[in-house]
């Protein structure tokens, strides 16, 4: 019988990685402020229409605002963490299904045990 298992990915922090997520994060900020930028000028033109009912085109644009100002200051933290943090740290990637092959006899325990796969500059390093 096969069974489906979730399975840790750690990234090992170097110099190049550290590099690449500071940049990863600096993008999606960027696209953050385009699109804040993006809405309030939406939220002008629409008041000026009259289309729709002020107070729920106001609340509607004011939640859309809210929602991705909260995404920027996450972002701000997780580089503010990041920077703190010394190299050769494991950060939690993601997670990922592997399939398990369980058969009468095996190992309850060792068979759900949490995996891990150790990644180190697109490599795999070790698998735990």
């Amino acid at each position: 019988m096969r069974i489906l298992q979730t399975v840790n990915v750690n990234q090992v922090l170097t110099e190049n990685s550290k590099n690449q997520l500071i940049e990863q994060y600096a993008q999606q900020s960027a696209q953050l402020q385009k699109e804040i930028e993006q809405l309030k000028f939406e939220m002008k033109k629409l008041a000026k229409t009259k289309k729709i009912q002020p107070i729920s085109l106001q609340t509607h644009f004011e939640r859309e605002l809210n929602n991705r100002s909260e995404k920027l200051k996450l972002l701000a933290f997780k580089l503010e963490q990041l920077e703190k943090l010394p190299i050769g740290s494991e950060l939690k990637e993601r997670e990922v299904q592997s399939i398990v092959d369980v058969e009468v006899g095996d190992d309850w325990k060792e068979l759900t045990k949490v995996k891990t796969i150790v990644v180190t500059d697109g490599k795999v390093t070790e698998i735990r």
